[in-house]
């Protein structure tokens, strides 16, 4: 199965040594789980795509400093490609901004959540449990790192994970498309430098909570292999 990694921003520079590139981030991630999984990096964020969207089997995004509502050349080049995936029934994976972009591609909302920055590890409740989840838990616990939320979700979009924080942290549109808000690529380390990089962004406290959370144990192999299912 041959992925193709949306990718939608880089690593912060000061960082990149220590942690890599999103990229390198995702390739890890999913290291172990098929071993006839390989990937091609397309750079959306400076306008390129695949030649055919056959040229993949399936596509994943990356995160993003950007909004999916920034009035962004790329921004608004990329809502048009997500759509043509749904339209031509491509598996699609939305991580974080990924998650937001597709919902704003098929006619849903995304705000600026009234909450506040949502970083560390967060926990949402599994609300479905569906045939690709090849382990039934109560809840997921992931690192997050957002300002924006999902407000309103397009038509045929089931809830598959949920918290008071994040309602829509985890969802499913028709049968081809999955958006996840949290991070399963990223690790605790990375979130933790991630939240002292962003400190002239995000309030001291929201911070110090944020690093605190990290010593709870995270689902990230879990939900790569739901994704992973998913995909096939």
């Amino acid at each position: 199965m041959k992925i193709g990694i949306l990718q939608c921003d880089d690593v912060t520079s000061s960082l990149q040594a220590k942690h890599g590139n999103y990229p390198m981030m995702f390739t890890r991630l999913f290291e172990g789980f098929d071993a006839e999984m390989s990937f091609s990096v397309y750079r959306v964020i400076d306008g390129i795509y695949p030649s055919s969207m056959d040229e993949c089997d399936a596509y994943i995004t990356t995160g993003s400093r950007y909004g999916v509502n920034d009035d962004e050349a790329w921004v608004r080049q990329l809502k048009h490609y997500i759509a043509e995936l749904y339209a031509a029934k491509k598996k699609f994976i939305g991580i974080c901004f990924g998650h937001q972009m597709m919902v704003k591609a098929l006619g849903g909302q995304v705000i600026k959540s009234p909450k506040g920055w949502g970083v560390g590890v967060a926990t949402s409740q599994v609300t479905q449990i569906k045939p690709w989840m090849n382990e039934a838990v109560m809840a997921i616990s992931l690192v997050v790192s957002h300002q924006d939320q999902v407000s309103e979700l397009p038509i045929d979009t089931q809830i598959i994970a949920a918290s008071d924080f994040c309602p829509f942290a985890m969802i499913q549109i028709n049968d081809h498309f999955l958006g996840v808000q949290g991070h399963p690529e990223f690790s605790k380390r990375y979130s933790k430098d991630l939240m002292n990089a962003r400190r002239d962004r995000i309030p001291h406290q929201r911070v110090k909570i944020g690093i605190e959370s990290l010593s709870q144990p995270v689902d990230d192999k879990l939900v790569t292999r739901w994704i992973v299912n998913f995909l096939k």
